[in-house]
């Protein structure tokens, strides 16, 4: 085998395992995200910001709990079709897919520890999760507008 070729072999072998090792190693929950405040009307949310590609893979996996006044908002460089899923996460959330103006798309109800995928009906750059029922126990449905400063607002 050419030295080349071997050094390429290797070097993938350790992408691999370096890879696989961080795939593997995820058995906790990251920690705690900046937040940002946004409004619901009358109704504050303190959200964390996953704006990373490990951030956002990781989301809420492994939280055990989360207060009634806080979410996860994840922030994407350019409108697409979202879809998440909720591997490895033991809360009962709600996620709500916005779009640029703040505009709830999407509301969906996501079971904990479920590999089914949750897809927004159109692109959007922004999601955010929730506690299960925080939405409908407050009125707010798909046209409602979020405010705060990732909306321009």
């Amino acid at each position: 085998m050419k030295p080349n070729v071997f050094h390429r072999l290797l070097t993938g072998l350790l992408l691999a395992l370096a890879i696989g090792g961080q795939v593997a190693a995820q058995t906790e929950a990251q920690p705690k995200l900046p937040t940002v405040n946004l409004q619901a009307g009358m109704h504050n949310i303190r959200a964390e910001v996953a704006r990373t590609a490990q951030q956002t893979q990781t989301g809420m996996m492994f939280r055990k709990e989360m207060a009634a006044h806080e979410g996860m908002l994840f922030v994407f460089d350019s409108p697409a079709q979202r879809c998440f899923w909720m591997r490895n996460t033991l809360l009962p959330l709600t996620i709500a897919y916005i779009a640029d103006d703040g505009a709830i798309v999407d509301l969906i109800d996501m079971q904990p520890l479920s590999e089914g995928t949750h897809c927004s009906s159109q692109p959007v750059r922004f999601a955010l999760e929730m506690n299960q029922g925080w939405f409908a126990k407050r009125g707010i449905k798909p046209g409602f507008k979020l405010k705060g400063p990732p909306f321009g607002s």
